[in-house]
């Protein structure tokens, strides 16, 4: 695909999930489907006629088990925030139709204990998983999405110490 194609090509919509734990770390899982030491939060698509913060909550429980039931939703980015693939990948992913992705995000407190949370979920996305500090997880996140997650992280600060 030529960068003018991939240009004019629309975002996803999706969400984006910043849970936090009582001590202010921010849970990371280390995507399944890469083998460097890519981390990411919580994400997800919404569906067509879905309610962004009904896809957090879905995702949330797909993506890392923990129930609604054991977090509390804090805040919502004011905005959507998107982010461009690298070109190479935009035809490997979602079949070539976005070009990215903006993403409504979500600030969630985990008020569960950490046995509530199972990675080993029916699609899993992660191989591994971690409460972590939010500026260490600017340096483990994939270069093309870094300025999202600086964005959220200010975005939320307020929230999270």
């Amino acid at each position: 695909m030529t960068p003018e194609a991939i240009a004019d090509l629309p975002y996803r919509p999706c969400v984006g999930l910043m849970v936090v734990n009582r001590e202010g770390h921010v849970f990371a899982g280390q995507r399944l489907d890469n083998f460097k030491d890519a981390w990411q939060m919580p994400q997800g698509g919404v569906e067509k006629g879905e309610a962004p913060r009904d896809a957090a909550l879905r995702e949330l429980e797909e993506e890392t088990g923990i129930p609604a039931s054991a977090i509390e939703v804090l805040a919502e980015s004011e905005d959507w925030i998107p982010y461009d693939l690298p070109h190479a990948l935009v035809p490997k992913l979602w079949k070539g139709r976005f070009r990215g992705q903006k993403q409504k995000w979500f600030l969630l407190r985990f008020t569960g204990d950490d046995s509530l949370v199972n990675i080993a979920t029916a699609e899993p996305e992660f191989r591994e998983w971690c409460w972590i500090n939010p500026q260490e997880l600017l340096e483990k996140i994939v270069p093309f999405k870094r300025d999202t997650y600086e964005r959220v992280i200010r975005e939320f600060k307020e929230f999270t110490g």
